[in-house]
């Protein structure tokens, strides 16, 4: 059984995006099955709109799973009650059949998208500006009876270069 190609470029972007780029496509993928859930209630195809909802509130756990409050707690916090404002939205939106609360969460994940590129194209930029460093410290520091010491711009002590 092979694999469409379609398949296999998206297979590929995943396994090789970096996590930013990974949380920018989870939320992309929640656009799209919002959109999807949306379309499905103003055209009154009930399946579909059960089927794109529960997709997006699928990546919304995931987003919220994700979440890593040892890194920033606050942040954290405040991403996990967005996303699950978000979740319960969705479910009041199927349950109720009302495309307006989806236009909410529409909305927000648009503006999440929006600032996950612009942190995605600041990173790149520190990227690029990081290669173009011209002095660095060196890598081998001088040795003396065994033992390295770190000197110049770098923090550190002693450190022994022996097994």
């Amino acid at each position: 059984m092979t694999t469409p190609p379609s398949n296999a470029y998206q297979k590929t972007m995943v396994m090789t995006a970096d996590p930013a780029e990974l949380r920018m496509l989870l939320i992309e993928g929640a656009i799209k099955f919002a959109e999807q859930g949306k379309a499905g209630l103003v055209s009154g195809n009930y399946e579909q709109a059960y089927n794109g909802i529960s997709q997006c509130q699928s990546i919304i756990m995931e987003l919220i799973n994700s979440l890593v409050p040892e890194q920033n707690p606050e942040l954290c916090q405040r991403l996990s009650g967005l996303y699950t404002f978000l979740y319960t939205r969705l479910m009041l939106a199927n349950s109720e059949r009302n495309a307006a609360k989806i236009d909410e969460v529409l909305e927000l994940l648009q503006f999440e998208r929006e600032t996950w590129q612009m942190l995605i194209d600041k990173l790149a930029k520190e990227n690029i500006a990081a290669t173009g460093l011209t002095d660095t410290p060196d890598a081998v520091p001088p040795t003396t009876n065994g033992e390295a010491t770190l000197t110049g711009n770098l923090v550190g002590g002693k450190i022994s270069v022996e097994g």
